[in-house]
């Protein structure tokens, strides 16, 4: 079963990395999801995925707070407007449209609901 979810750490972990540049494949739930299963099978991976200066404090911050940074807030909102432009200016079929709305307004209702970290 470690074996199991080391793989799925890194699975999860690559995910939230590749997010980092592709606006619809968030970043952090990846990498919440890669320190559960680094906390489960890996002590070392595990700390090192706190440890690291871009990815560290985000999961702590969760993990303690439940809260975003502001900087990241501000990072996914702009993206997901950035996002939603791009299809319309693509001219996306309106189906497509309706149902992005949709998800990205209430991703977007989450993430702006969420406490404030430093």
């Amino acid at each position: 079963m470690q074996t199991i979810l080391k793989i799925l750490g890194f699975i999860f972990l690559a995910l939230g990395i590749i997010g980092i540049v592709l606006p619809l494949l968030p970043t952090t739930p990846f990498l919440l999801l890669s320190a559960f299963c680094f906390a489960r099978s890996s002590e070392k991976l595990h700390a090192w995925l706190l440890c690291h200066p871009s990815f560290g404090p985000a999961i702590i911050d969760w993990r303690e707070n439940g809260s975003i940074s502001k900087r990241n807030k501000t990072y996914a909102i702009v993206t997901i407007l950035i996002t939603f432009l791009l299809s319309v200016i693509l001219e996306v079929p309106l189906v497509v449209i309706l149902i992005q709305m949709t998800v990205l307004s209430i991703v977007s209702l989450f993430i702006l609901t969420r406490p404030k970290s430093s």
